[in-house]
């Protein structure tokens, strides 16, 4: 597969530039080859572009100066018990990247730099680069590193230093912070166990050190913390409280200044030759053409969805057949693109006026049930096992377990969409070209591996699988929600009691027939 050529242009710059400077290529400006099946991509309104960002530059201004924005304390927990000093002399802060990869509508980078301008010292964005992360090979790993590449380029423009270290951050890290003079850390936040281990063995190895460690949510518009301090039982539950919160959070985001304190020493330029080199992943999965790396190309993929199809997503986002969803679910896990600034662009007058009711659905599937992700994952550290689904499920399951089943297939039967399920093979062939599966494919795609498998627990294994191996946007929580949802009923109720499932939902082929045209979607993916 060709490997699209990676666009570094800074946001700030791209403002000044011709609207063509976004498409640095003839390559670049073609359709991907595909367009998942629905013909050529229609051109992007260069010029319309181009407004839409100088727009959001405005807003971002009248939020005044960084040292004088009332950055909201509540997006912030501290880590490991040691407080920062408004008055403490600090000699350095940096800013441990890790979800929210981006320089733009970034809150733990925001609370970074007024901190680091109220004491007059240098600021960093240090991002540890693993030499694996679960399954993740190539096409998630170009994605990952095309993305930092630009946050370099903006690090230089704004006078961050920016530190590509090569390890885990929770073995580097406090040899980092003295040999670059650093006092204070903020960190992003993921609910995941492996990402919250990390951060928590850090903060311990930073106490001895008298370095405080914070943690900044910039990745929900709620703080996970502020939303609910308990594990929510379904969207039903957790809507209200974070529609009770969007008055205080959803608010417009202030731009990061030119920052005025250097080191001695600037940050030499990344070799990245040589952090491909250091990755020990798998190379057989490659990377897909429709999505190119960095928030230049989501805030691109923002305004392609903004005005051609957001107003068929309250209709047609159900419908594989129909080229209604967003696309920017990469961009959200990568943190390339905040949540926040989709939203805020969303919700302004102007779209809500021409699409209000798929402005709601969006916000419904963006915010809340994406929060909702966060919300299990964080307060359920089974998120992606049996032991995270709810009692009624697991004893439905389990009255259920030695239900014969029509078809048994191995996991390499179902990697390669060998099964005699036209729909389902279809959908595991979107995933393995594209990184991507429709919404309402996943659904059945997983709840057919759990009637095709020996088990409940080998048909989560083979899921989580091929989610984290194959989607761009895998190892994510919502990821791992979509599936505990269709296998083991999180966040749903009891259904009709049948076998193999027992109450939780079924969905067949049948149905899928009815809702849209299969032969359409078997032509595309085979």
């Amino acid at each position: 597969m060709k490997r699209t050529k990676i666009e570094r242009d800074d946001l700030s710059s791209d403002l000044k530039k011709s609207s063509t400077s976004t498409t640095s290529t003839d390559d670049d400006s073609k359709p991907t080859d595909k367009n998942f099946g629905f013909g050529q991509v229609k051109p992007l309104d260069e010029v319309g572009f181009k407004k839409f960002l100088e727009n959001i530059k405005h807003a971002k201004q009248e939020c005044g100066p960084i040292i004088d924005y009332p950055y909201d304390e509540r997006r912030s927990r501290c880590i490991n018990g040691i407080k920062a000093k408004d008055n403490g002399e600090y000699r350095g802060v940096s800013y441990w990247m890790f979800r929210d990869q981006r320089i733009d509508d970034n809150w733990a980078l925001i609370c970074a730099q007024k901190f680091a301008l109220q004491h007059k010292c240098p600021l960093y964005v240090t991002f540890f680069l693993m030499s694996h992360y679960s399954v993740a090979g190539t096409r998630q790993y170009e994605f990952l590193l095309g993305g930092l590449q630009q946050v370099e380029k903006q690090c230089q423009k704004l006078g961050i230093q920016f530190h590509l270290e090569l390890g885990y951050a929770k073995d580097l890290i406090v040899e980092y912070c003295e040999e670059n003079e650093i006092d204070f850390v903020v960190a992003d936040f993921c609910p995941l166990r492996d990402p919250l281990s990390w951060v928590e063995e850090a903060g311990r190895k930073l106490k001895k050190k008298n370095i405080p460690l914070y943690q900044v949510d910039a990745h929900n518009i709620v703080p996970v913390w502020i939303t609910s301090n308990k594990q929510e039982f379904a969207a039903r539950t957790i809507r209200p409280k974070i529609h009770n919160n969007l008055k205080d959070f959803l608010t417009e985001i202030p731009a990061l200044q030119k920052h005025p304190y250097q080191p001695e020493q600037a940050a030499e330029l990344t070799d990245w030759d040589k952090a491909w080199g250091h990755l020990k992943i798998d190379t057989s999965v490659k990377p897909v053409a429709w999505a190119r790396p960095g928030t230049i190309n989501g805030y691109r993929m923002l305004y392609e969805f903004i005005t051609q199809r957001l107003k068929r997503y309250d209709d047609d986002r159900n419908l594989p057949t129909k080229h209604a969803l967003s696309c920017l679910s990469p961009y959200y896990h990568f943190g390339q693109l905040s949540v926040q600034r989709a939203i805020l662009c969303l919700t302004t007058k102007e779209v809500k006026s021409k699409a209000s009711k798929a402005v709601d659905a969006y916000v419904e599937e963006c915010v809340v049930r994406r929060e909702l992700s966060d919300n299990f994952c964080f307060y359920c550290p089974d998120y992606d096992n049996i032991n995270g689904a709810p009692d009624w499920a697991k004893k439905s399951i389990e009255a259920h377990r030695k239900d014969k089943r029509e078809y048994i297939y191995s996991q390499e039967e179902l990697q390669f969409a060998k099964t005699h399920d036209k729909v389902w093979n279809a959908s595991q062939v979107q995933l393995l070209q594209e990184g991507k599966m429709h919404g309402y494919l996943r659904m059945y795609w997983a709840k057919k591996i759990l009637e095709w498998t020996p088990n409940v627990e080998e048909a989560l294994r083979i899921a989580m699988l091929f989610n984290d191996k194959y989607e761009l946007d895998g190892r994510d929580p919502n990821g791992y929600v979509g599936i505990m949802w269709s296998i083991v009923g999180v966040h749903d109720r009891p259904w009709t009691e049948r076998p193999i499932f027992g109450k939780v939902r079924y969905m067949n082929y049948n149905g899928c027939s009815r809702k849209f045209d299969i032969d359409w979607l078997a032509k595309i993916y085979h």
